[in-house]
């Protein structure tokens, strides 16, 4: 009954039991020298069909703002969408790891375009010493609307940021669903699109607490393994993330997981957009929905046992106006669930028709 986050969910049984196997397996190396991060990195290897280089981490802030900061010089920008989650959800993390700031640009539906970037930078000064210098654009995917960039639309992004001679940057918390959403191959939708630096993120899809920079260019990750270090998120017992990784990616338990909570969201979305009053505020790609709920309607719900957050400033006028609410399903969503809600939603009076 809870669709506040796919934070909320447990683990996948899969990755529990790897953990468990992990742990029974006796002293291993630390810092990243065991066994299963070595496979892990070779397995990544596979899935983006090229050599990359592979830094495990427990957070997605973590993953972000350590990806960042190796893209960005201290006086940088990070170009971001204003609803992107490095600028309205890290307390600063991106910030303090980086010493760059964060520029808001406007994203509807949470998509940057050219246009949009270009616009947010003409008025700056390339070059000169009192201001801040652009240097990496960041892109969310999926977004935090719950849409997703097809590989052109990163493409058109990667184009203007070589032009500009910026760097590319993705937050992929729920990267697995934006490819289980659109059909590609996660090379396509990374760096044969022009992106540079991955967060690739489990911990919504089915992990305990497992993310990982990945960097499609070894050697822009020179000196990361010190950012890590000083930035606190090098686990001595690192094959506990890695082994985590491993399994969301065995047999495509990644995608499997991501296409599941895709299908609830769209489900859900059918069901709530028959009822009266409702409508959908974005596309629903992936696995979030932003639906604007008459508050009577929302008023059941929640006192029904429903969980989930409401978004943004509430109503002006509570006897007239929808509210906006966020939904969002996971891997482990049960449909029986959202048809329950649905009943929910309805009014005595239609229940009994």
């Amino acid at each position: 009954m809870n669709f506040s986050s796919d934070n909320v969910t447990g683990a996948h049984p899969k990755i529990v039991a790897a953990l468990a196997e992990a742990a029974a397996a006796g002293p291993m190396p630390a810092y990243g020298a065991d066994p299963l991060t070595e496979a892990l990195t070779k397995r990544l290897c596979e899935v983006f069909e090229r050599e990359v280089a592979v830094y495990p981490v427990a957070t997605g802030t973590a993953a972000n703002a350590l990806a960042l900061s190796a893209l960005t010089p201290p006086w940088g920008g990070v170009l971001a969408g204003a609803e992107a989650h490095v600028e309205v959800d890290e307390c600063g993390a991106v910030e303090a790891m980086t010493g760059a700031r964060i520029m808001a640009v406007p994203a509807p539906d949470g998509k940057l375009t050219p246009a949009a970037l270009a616009a947010r930078i003409a008025p700056l000064r390339k070059g000169d010493q009192h201001q801040v210098q652009p240097a990496v654009v960041s892109i969310t995917q999926a977004s935090e609307c719950g849409t997703v960039y097809a590989p052109a639309e990163i493409a058109a992004i990667a184009a203007f940021c070589r032009t500009e001679s910026l760097h590319l940057h993705m937050d992929g918390a729920r990267f697995a669903n934006a490819v289980a959403s659109l059909g590609c191959t996660p090379a396509e939708v990374t760096w044969k699109a022009g992106v540079e630096a991955l967060s690739f993120g489990a911990t919504k899809n089915g992990a305990l607490a497992a993310e990982a920079v990945i960097f499609f260019d070894p050697a822009s990750a020179e000196n990361f393994l010190f950012r890590r270090k000083r930035a606190g998120h090098l686990f001595s017992k690192m094959r506990f993330l890695s082994a985590q990784l491993l399994a969301y990616l065995d047999d495509d338990l990644w995608l499997k997981n991501a296409a599941h909570a895709n299908e609830a969201a769209r489900h859900l979305a059918l069901g709530l957009i028959d009822l009266p009053g409702v409508d959908l505020d974005h596309p629903v790609d992936g696995n979030e929905l932003f639906v604007r709920l008459p508050l009577a309607i929302a008023d059941r719900l929640l006192r029904a046992g429903y969980h989930f957050y409401p978004w943004g400033a509430p109503p002006a006028d509570p006897a007239s106006e929808a509210g906006l609410y966020r939904f969002v399903t996971a891997f482990d969503t049960d449909l029986a669930s959202i048809d329950a809600l649905l009943a929910a939603a309805l009014p005595p009076a239609a229940e009994n028709t």
